[in-house]
């Protein structure tokens, strides 16, 4: 009996620190705000917390999806930024090498004001190549109708077309010309939050277990 419960207590354990490598599996690139009005424009924060495994982040390279007018990215001393643009002038994609690679561990963002057309699709996706000194990952999956966007193994941040939440619109007051550099108040990643979160419930689960083995191993020794 003593055996049967010290298995159980090993097992409670165990499922309980497995829940922080899964929560930190979850981690992706990250955008703030998800929302935009019709025809509104917003500062976009574009967040990891995490590289390629242990390797730093070195780039980031955004593609625009159709539906924007106007793509300014920020002018950041800790980025370099190259634009490419489609035959019709507007910008398709924008690339921000680090001045200093962006160490596993830590928190790195970049920002841009965007402006969306009256054409605009509901959903915005953004794919997003995260270049590090060693690997890639590639950002780039993007849920289908009546998918589960958190099922995803490596979902692209994705921005809603929508009249709610209206505040992250035009509240921005973005510049729309592509020449002009914004700032902006930066959001952190919820992927850590929801690790902490995970981890916790898992560690606390596993601590009751430890407690309720050890008070019945005492009762059997009576």
């Amino acid at each position: 009996m003593l055996k049967t419960r010290r298995g159980a207590l090993i097992a409670a354990l165990a499922a309980g620190l497995v829940l922080v490598p899964a929560a930190a599996a979850q981690a992706h690139v990250g955008v703030t705000p998800d929302t935009v009005t019709p025809e509104g424009s917003a500062v976009l924060t574009f967040s990891f917390t995490h590289g390629c495994e242990n390797s730093p982040t070195a780039a980031l390279r955004i593609t625009m999806p159709e539906g924007l007018t106007s793509v300014s990215p920020t002018i950041d001393a800790m980025w370099d930024i190259d634009v490419e643009r489609a035959d019709n002038g507007l910008v398709s994609a924008v690339t921000y090498t680090a001045t200093e690679p962006v160490a596993h561990d830590l928190r790195g963002a970049v920002t841009m004001a965007v402006r969306v057309g009256e054409d605009a699709p509901e959903t915005l996706a953004f794919p997003v190549e995260q270049r590090c000194e060693t690997g890639v990952n590639e950002w780039v999956e993007i849920a289908d109708e009546g998918q589960d966007p958190h099922d995803l193994e490596s979902p692209a941040p994705v921005v809603t077309v929508t009249d709610a939440g209206s505040e992250t619109g035009h509240g921005d007051h973005a510049q729309t010309t592509d020449a002009g550099a914004e700032a902006t108040t930066d959001t952190a990643d919820p992927a850590p939050a929801v690790g902490i979160v995970l981890g916790s419930a898992g560690l606390l689960a596993g601590i009751a277990a430890l407690v309720i083995a050890v008070r019945a191993s005492r009762r059997a020794k009576r």
